[in-house]
């Protein structure tokens, strides 16, 4: 999160919205909505990521596996939303994008860090932030701020085990997004899994090779468990 070439993918095409087939999920049931903007990772970045995710499973079995419904992903920004406004939100996103070539970007992947939860920790690679970044972050804040409500319940995540699973933290981590980490506070960085502590502050004492890469696209996430991005809603 080498270097991969340039894009060069005609803006209409990359830009199509792309409606996710299927019934109603719970971002349709209940009155409010946590979502998730967020960059696609391209291949490189998915590569590293499910190396180090394996390397914490086997440290920490009973966590979870990137890919369907952990997606690796660059959060640019966490909201509560009021579910009715979801398509405008889309829209609203889909004329940001219109002038941002997310594609072309290079973004530098250059260390882990984790967020304690209890006894143990959600790790993530961190990459350098960009203007770019920063440009599109505050771009989608203003684009979606008139669809957004001020704070949720466990029912606007996104969960299987009846909102058991999203703890009271997590439930605030969205409220406060905006403003502790979005602007100076922004943190750009793809989740790779969980761990205890102790595993997780050895694993960041040791060498990081940096590596860069490139966004391969932009979606829409349903949030769910340790704020993972569970449901794809829209994607470009």
């Amino acid at each position: 999160m080498g270097v991969i070439a340039k894009l060069s993918i005609a803006l209409p095409m990359l830009f199509a919205a792309v409606i996710v087939p299927g019934g109603p999920t719970r971002a349709q049931q209940s009155p409010v909505t946590a979502i998730d903007i967020l960059l696609v990772p391209d291949q490189t970045m998915v590569r590293h990521a499910n190396d180090a995710n394996a390397r914490l499973r086997k440290a920490f079995p009973k966590g979870f596996a990137l890919g369907a419904p952990h997606n690796p992903r660059i959060t640019t920004l966490q909201r509560y939303i009021q579910t009715t406004d979801l398509d405008k939100v889309y829209a609203a996103v889909g004329n940001v994008l219109a002038s941002e070539l997310v594609t072309t970007w290079k973004l530098k992947a250059f260390k882990y860090y984790y967020i304690p939860v209890g006894e143990i920790g959600v790790a993530g690679t961190i990459m350098e932030s960009t203007d770019d970044l920063h440009r599109l972050q505050q771009k989608l804040i203003d684009a979606v701020a008139p669809f957004t409500a001020k704070t949720g319940t466990a029912a606007a995540f996104f969960s299987t085990k009846g909102g058991r699973d999203i703890y009271p933290g997590l439930i605030e981590y969205v409220a406060d997004f905006v403003p502790k980490s979005s602007g100076k506070n922004f943190n750009p960085h793809v989740t790779i899994g969980v761990a205890s502590q102790d595993y997780l502050k050895k694993m960041l004492a040791e060498p990081f090779e940096p590596f860069t890469f490139s966004p391969a696209g932009v979606a829409v996430y349903h949030l769910g468990t340790f704020g993972t991005a569970q449901k794809k809603l829209r994607s470009w």
